[in-house]
């Protein structure tokens, strides 16, 4: 079941059709699933990673066994790494997936991709569906903007107390060229549809400085 499809390590046109076939239709599959779970997926990386095991298996096709062919390869992947964007860890275990897969459809290994595909899809969807490491429905982040005249430890405490169960000043900067103070807490709402009541409250202790209010997302440069 999990041999080889290349009979003795050859490449005929049957095989060679058979795991482009392969390959396009595991793409296709992890890429469709991707876009349905992620509303924010782009355009691009589901293109992405429809085709990537395709171009990773025909790579693995050709160098099949040339140790010089595989260390240009490998050089020109590792260049492709510089010209890309940061991603979401997501979007880099997708990839990886996607890369992963190809490798094994390469080396004419269709089983094991199935497997593979098929593990890691269902497993995700359990993860999913059980709502794992998401964080709570009424958690927030908060962006205080405060002139430097003003001390801000403790100022808006009791604020925070009456409208959250629980909150985390997680960061202070200066603004404004140094001359505002943005404080940045993590917390979760006792509450739903208070947001205004608390802006408001916000506001007249700041001196009607800018005030968001938003719900916690991780970083851009953050896994």
């Amino acid at each position: 079941m999990f041999n080889s499809i290349f009979d003795k390590g050859s490449l005929t046109e049957g095989s060679v059709l058979l795991t482009a076939g392969l390959a396009l239709l595991l793409g296709f599959a992890g890429s469709l699933y991707y876009t349905k779970k992620n509303e924010t997926a782009t355009r691009s990386l589901a293109f992405t990673l429809a085709l990537l095991p395709l171009i990773t298996a025909t790579v693995i096709m050709v160098v099949n066994g040339n140790l010089g062919a595989g260390i240009a390869v490998a050089g020109s992947f590792s260049l492709i790494r510089f010209r890309s964007v940061q991603g979401t860890g997501q979007e880099i275990l997708a990839i990886f997936l996607a890369a992963a897969t190809g490798l094994c459809l390469g080396a004419g290994y269709a089983a094991m991709a199935f497997l593979l595909m098929g593990l890691c899809l269902s497993f995700h969807a359990v993860l999913t569906a059980c709502k794992f490491g998401r964080t709570a429905e009424n958690e927030r982040e908060m962006r205080i903007t405060l002139p430097e005249s003003l001390d801000y430890e403790g100022l808006f405490d009791d604020v925070l107390d009456a409208y959250f169960s629980r909150y985390e000043l997680v960061k202070v900067r200066t603004v404004e060229m140094g001359t505002a103070y943005q404080l940045v807490y993590h917390g979760v709402f006792r509450a739903e549809k208070t947001g205004k009541r608390f802006l408001d409250a916000v506001r007249e202790r700041n001196g009607n400085l800018p005030v968001a209010l938003s719900r916690t997302a991780d970083a851009p440069g953050e896994m």
